[in-house]
């Protein structure tokens, strides 16, 4: 029977976001320079590299540099993947400030199940290019969350969006 693996912590998580920044840009991480950057004592990053190791997600020894294997890679960019689509979602769909939106993602990223992120990957998707909603449906929710709403807007809104639908049917003729 194979052996189910036990899900990474949102902390060990966090740990390989930074080992694949680091890497990314150094191509290695040292022990240090992922403590500096996790503001972390270097005891807790000795037992996080460890534990992410035993689990065949790094390469370390005590002392040497850090660096991702192919399974610890693919992790990594799957964590940072669902950073950044819920960075975009905040700051873009629901215009949340810059540091709302990176605080919220870092927090969701190791929560969200891998269905409701696709499903999130395609809401964004179907806001941006559905004709009823595009990045206008943005400004448009920003303003009705600042000021709420005014039904006069709203039907020039709706008979501008007709006429864009109209007109795009006329183009498909």
């Amino acid at each position: 029977m194979p052996r189910v693996k036990k899900p990474l912590s949102a902390s060990l998580e966090d740990y390989l976001e930074v080992i694949y920044h680091l890497q990314k840009r150094d191509k290695a991480a040292r022990a240090k320079d992922i403590a500096d950057r996790m503001k972390v004592q270097p005891a807790s990053v000795t037992g996080a590299l460890r534990e992410l190791s035993a689990r065949g997600l790094i390469n370390y020894q005590p002392y040497s540099l850090v660096t991702l294997t192919e399974e610890g890679l693919e992790v990594a960019k799957d964590i940072i993947r669902r950073h950044e689509v819920l960075r975009k979602f905040f700051r873009t769909v629901l215009k949340l400030s810059p540091r709302q939106s990176e605080t919220n993602a870092c927090r969701i990223e190791h929560a969200i199940n891998p269905d409701a992120m696709a499903r999130l990957v395609k809401f964004i998707e179907f806001l941006e290019r559905c004709p009823r909603a595009g990045y206008e449906w943005f400004d448009s929710f920003e303003k009705f969350c600042n000021n709420g709403i005014n039904p006069d807007e709203c039907r020039v809104c709706i008979e501008e969006c007709l006429r864009r639908v109209g007109d795009s049917e006329e183009e498909k003729e």
